[in-house]
């Protein structure tokens, strides 16, 4: 018979706080460890974005954002403390409840798979662990560990109803187009900024379409490389970003070719809002011979004209975007967009003066998408129908304290009519007695107008390969 007894002189105590309990694996403690802080989900958030895939960046905000609701959730409850009744042998260091280890680890996990599955299963078993070790370690009871794994799916899930991920807003797949499928990329000419800094993505193209004809070439020589093939392509190829894009939709409008857009620049708007996230969704699309009618917006002042895919304003955005410009060589893109915006706003300048539809108006800004934006909750606005034939019109009022109205009008979203700001659905917008040397951007692109200038959209008027769902 075994005995039950302890044998005489053999300690039963634990090990001493912090020291892993002699059947816990050693990786464990040093897990458990490197999330105090939340450190290792900053770490791995970090190497997600590094990837430089719009998926794998907004799984990493969406799993950061998650945690942080966790945290907040945990503070909240005030770490309560567990009732001695539920007190194991083996005493753990902390009877805090719920874990806030476990928590995060959870949110983190959850908020990660929400976006991304794929990732979700590479950060899943490591949130496991980091939960595991918290109770085998000896500083937490199992009850803290479960609640806090509890308390960080719920965090994930609410993060979702706020902001839903993109699988669960798809855009709608029509109108849909005839255009040639191309099974292993023939008749396709794509021109690649190299400036885009896009070369891996039109490698992995060329893999996935041998027979495609790549044309690499610095931003100054895209104009000319994209009219010389679109007289050779039946599909017409661009990769770069929103202002390359734009280029090849000018193109492709006057030669009547239908285009496939390979994001491969810092914004990519419009081929996101399309679901081409990569090379994978441009290969499919093209393979398959599937491709919507897009409307393009259009503006005109005088005897000059363009085309936007995106965006069109005058006021506030133009300027900055000329600043972002000047600085952007020296110091790079986003911390030049943030100079930028701080010169802008802080200049003494007056508001832009112009007739809107009629009636005059001091005017911080003119924003004019092509398209309906739709906030998906608290994120940035995106667009759900690429046909709807309606310019989004957002206005900020002028007045005092720039900065402050801006800021109201972004965060109101959607919002129609405040003190600051208007926004407004047409088919047609007319600006008169415009100010000589007034800035127009549209998509990324800033040019000078004066006198009346006049947007309007272009209904259906762009044929462009995306993904479609199968039937």
């Amino acid at each position: 018979m075994i005995n039950p007894e302890p044998a005489r002189g053999r300690s039963v105590c634990p090990p001493p706080s912090g020291y892993p309990h002699p059947m816990t694996p050693a990786v464990l403690p040093q897990l458990s460890r490197s999330a105090n802080h939340r450190t290792l989900w900053f770490a791995a958030a970090a190497a997600l974005a590094a990837t430089r895939t719009p998926r794998a960046r907004r799984a990493a905000t969406r799993g950061l954002a998650s945690l942080g609701l966790a945290s907040l959730t945990v503070s909240a409850l005030g770490k309560r403390t567990v009732p001695t009744a539920w007190q194991l042998k083996r005493r753990p260091a902390s009877t805090a409840f719920p874990s806030g280890h476990a928590a995060s680890a959870a949110a983190f996990a959850t908020g990660v798979a929400l976006e991304s599955p794929a990732w979700g299963t590479v950060v899943a078993p490591v949130a496991a662990s980091v939960a595991l070790a918290r109770g085998h370690s000896g500083v937490h009871f199992p009850s803290d560990v479960l609640a806090g794994a509890a308390v960080g799916v719920g965090a994930a899930f609410a993060v979702r109803g706020m902001v839903p991920t993109r699988g669960q807003v798809a855009p709608p797949a029509r109108p849909r187009a005839e255009v040639p499928a191309l099974p292993d990329g023939e008749g396709l000419v794509l021109v690649a900024n190299t400036g885009a800094g896009s070369a891996e993505r039109v490698r992995a193209l060329r893999d996935a379409l041998p027979r495609a004809e790549v044309v690499e070439c610095e931003p100054g020589d895209v104009p000319a490389e994209l009219e010389k093939a679109a007289s050779r392509a039946r599909v017409l190829g661009v990769c770069g970003g929103d202002g390359t894009v734009n280029a090849a939709a000018r193109v492709a409008l006057r030669s009547g070719l239908p285009l496939a857009v390979l994001p491969g620049g810092t914004l990519n708007h419009f081929a996101y809002d399309l679901g081409i996230e990569g090379e994978r969704d441009l290969a499919r699309a093209l393979r398959a011979g599937d491709a919507v009618r897009v409307d393009v917006g259009r503006y005109s002042c005088g005897g000059k004209h363009g085309v936007f895919l995106n965006t069109c304003s005058v006021g506030v955005y133009p300027e900055l975007v000329r600043e972002r410009e000047r600085w952007s060589h020296r110091i790079g893109g986003w911390p030049a967009g943030v100079l930028a915006a701080l010169r802008v706003l802080r200049a003494d300048r007056h508001p832009l003066e112009a007739e809107v539809q009629g009636r005059t108006h001091p005017l911080w800004l003119l924003f004019a998408g092509n398209g309906t934006y739709h906030r998906m909750g608290l994120a940035p606005g995106r667009r759900l129908d690429m046909a709807d034939g309606q310019l989004d019109v957002r206005v900020v009022h002028g007045g005092r304290r720039p900065a402050v109205r801006l800021l109201a009008a972004a965060l109101a979203g959607p919002l129609t009519r405040s003190p600051a700001h208007a926004a407004v659905q047409v088919g047609r917008l007319r600006l008169d007695h415009v100010a000589p040397g007034t800035l127009l951007a549209y998509d990324g692109e800033v040019t000078e107008v004066e006198g009346r200038v006049t947007l309007e959209k272009l209904p259906e008027a762009l044929t462009v390969y995306r993904p479609l769902p199968s039937d």
